[in-house]
């Protein structure tokens, strides 16, 4: 039988963790040569070098950094991207890359949002490739599938708004939910933060820490509250509290919030039965479990659970991530594989 030519991708950024973490993914895809990967700070050195993890790898591991340009990821044959940057550098590389008939898809935060007036009020500056947006597709594949298969950019969700938009757009979407009464709060391994030297992020400041921050407004209740509101029909804010945790990677989310007058249990039930029943990498645990961080490590699944509080009469909603995987890359391999017509978890199961 004659093997299919493989698709040659180029991952930009990628001594990040998001970007290793796509190279763990991308170097078990049967289906993907890595043509070119990029790092200003490392061109030239072998990734097994600087991320020994890789080192004997069959596929990766002679393969060298080169520098973040255009042209020679062009000249590298590519024909997906995958930019693993920093939000605000994205965009530098998209709007080339695009008019040269490449496909890319974007981990960082520059092409999330629809509106660029929402862009700038939650990073506090204008949007640098405005006439992009319009273009882009919100990569979350559970909600998006059609969409994203003919989407020449992708913009890959963030990992809170992945553990808060999944459970909750099944019931607005059915009118099952009070949305004025939804309140989200998140726990986030250290390295939702990113490979950077921050006293912040210093072993000996997380350790034995538990901490809020980004409180009241983090810049991802963008784009959480622009996916809410498509599916309710309506204009939804929520109160979010994101917290830093002492794990490496990991991340769960707890959600309070009303029924709408005519919804009850078993309505949430069927609803989630009906829109993630089949869906690969969604676990619906319902009332039989609660989510754990530990039970989806290094995984791109979801695991949601749900239980009716008699005494408050209140939903709680809960869900867990790795937030390196289904909370970036994972997910991003996920919409690579709808792009390049591959069966949705290959690489990824």
């Amino acid at each position: 039988m004659t093997r299919s030519i493989p698709k040659k991708v180029a991952v930009i950024g990628a001594s990040g963790y998001s970007g290793e973490e796509l190279l763990r993914l991308l170097g078990q895809h049967p289906g993907i040569e890595v043509a070119c990967i990029t790092s200003r700070q490392y061109a030239g050195k072998p990734l097994g070098e600087i991320q020994p993890q890789f080192r004997g790898h069959p596929v990766l591991g002679a393969i060298k950094f080169s520098d973040s340009d255009v042209e020679g990821i062009v000249a590298s044959g590519a024909e997906f991207v995958f930019l693993a940057l920093p939000h605000g550098l994205a965009a530098e590389f998209a709007g080339p890359l695009l008019r040269n008939g490449l496909r890319v898809l974007d981990l960082s935060a520059d092409f999330r949002l629809h509106d660029p007036a929402v862009f700038e009020e939650f990073y506090h500056g204008k949007h640098p490739a405005p006439e992009l947006l319009g273009a882009a597709v919100y990569g979350m594949p559970e909600i998006h599938r059609s969409e994203i298969t003919r989407a020449r950019l992708v913009a890959c969700p963030g990992c809170y708004p992945t553990t808060i938009t999944l459970p909750l757009v099944p019931l607005l979407k059915r009118g099952l939910l009070d949305p004025k009464t939804i309140i989200a709060n998140s726990l986030s391994g250290v390295s939702g933060a990113g490979r950077k030297a921050d006293v912040g992020f210093l072993f000996v400041e997380c350790n034995e820490s538990a901490r809020a921050y980004g409180v009241p407004v983090h810049r991802h209740l963008s784009e959480i509250e622009q996916e809410l509101s498509l599916a309710a029909g309506e204009t939804v804010r929520i109160n979010f509290a994101p917290h830093l945790i002492p794990l490496n990677r990991g991340m769960i989310t707890t959600i309070h919030v009303n029924f709408s007058d005519s919804a009850d249990i078993e309505a949430v039930t069927s609803a989630f039965e009906a829109d993630y029943g089949s869906e690969s990498f969604v676990r619906l645990l319902g009332a039989s479990a609660i989510p754990d961080a530990k039970h989806v490590f290094r995984t791109n699944f979801i695991d949601i659970g749900w239980r009716f509080d008699t005494r408050t009469g209140r939903l709680i909603l809960l869900s867990a991530i790795d937030n390196l995987t289904k909370g970036a890359a994972g997910q991003a391999v996920q919409c690579f594989n709808l792009l390049a017509g591959f069966p949705e978890t290959t690489g990824l199961l």
